[in-house]
């Protein structure tokens, strides 16, 4: 799964980073909230979690914005983190759809239609993932589980500890994490109300990479530079997107365990990220 990450380069850093000019927006779309996400500089966030409004790197619409370009990065808009499907009757859904899983976005009701018309790029400094360690008597670490596979989620997550570790690129360059977003209306606002209409996004998360499957059960998708402009084309099929999902260039990263701090969210910092010198058993302390 992934549940927490960090992103802390602005938008000018992150428009380098991802090597595209930016219009002000496609063309048709101006700043209307119902038709395009919203424009924001947010600050450095080094414990983005659920709920959080993040950076998105989109390509063009689903019908194309007709300059005639090769699909790709090409804008940076405000997605808030938990996918709210058009139908949902309340944001709250949300919460519960932070993830979508690689294995089923395609197919489940509340991704699908995302999936196949509105897919994203959502930068990241690094995700934290946390280990099992049996707090009470002696034992090996155990590798993060969810409880989508694992029926023994909850007691297990009762009876460890967890240890945070911090996934990222060696060279320091940023994840493109593979996302979806969609758009929902809040039926309790009025129609001129710029807040009625509420842009959301989901990572979609895969089966471990043999490198960091000692830490979780599950990863985040990452994309290759190489793999962006499918990611972002409106007009990829199926066929061409589920090789994507399957080739997170995880021989690249590098996972340091980081302070325990970052289990809560009211810590923010790049702190956070720094690596700790502690021996493997120590310090260790319960998620949420």
């Amino acid at each position: 799964m992934c549940g927490r990450y960090a992103q802390a380069r602005n938008r000018s850093q992150l428009q380098l980073a991802f090597d595209f000019p930016e219009p002000d927006a496609p063309a048709g779309q101006g700043d209307d909230p119902r038709a395009w996400p919203p424009v924001e500089e947010l600050t450095a966030d080094y414990n983005i979690a659920p709920g959080s409004r993040v950076q998105a790197v989109l390509g063009p619409p689903p019908r194309g914005s007709g300059d005639g370009r090769p699909p790709g990065p090409r804008y940076l808009r405000v997605l808030r983190w938990g996918l709210v499907p058009s139908w949902a009757k309340d944001l709250n859904m949300g919460y519960r759809m932070i993830n979508a899983r690689s294995e089923t976005v395609a197919d489940k009701p509340a991704y699908r239609d995302a999936f196949a018309h509105r897919r994203c790029l959502l930068p990241a400094d690094a995700y934290y993932e946390w280990q099992l360690v049996p707090e009470r008597t002696p034992g090996p670490a155990q590798p993060g589980t969810s409880p989508v596979t694992d029926p023994e989620h909850a007691a297990r997550k009762a009876r460890t500890a967890k240890r945070p570790f911090a996934v990222r690129y060696a060279d320091g360059r940023p994840l493109a994490l593979a996302g979806v977003f969609e758009r929902w209306r809040d039926p309790q606002r009025a129609d001129d109300d710029p807040a009625a209409w509420l842009w959301s996004c989901a990572v979609i998360t895969a089966e471990a990479a043999p490198e960091l499957a000692h830490i979780h059960e599950r990863m985040p998708v990452v994309l290759d530079t190489s793999n962006w402009g499918t990611w972002l084309d409106p007009a990829a099929g199926l066929a061409d997107l589920l090789p994507l999902m399957a080739a997170t260039p995880a021989s690249e990263f590098t996972a340091e365990q980081v302070t325990t701090a970052v289990n809560s969210v009211r810590n923010n910092g790049p702190e956070l990220l720094e690596p700790v010198e502690e021996p493997p058993e120590a310090g260790v302390a319960s998620l949420f």
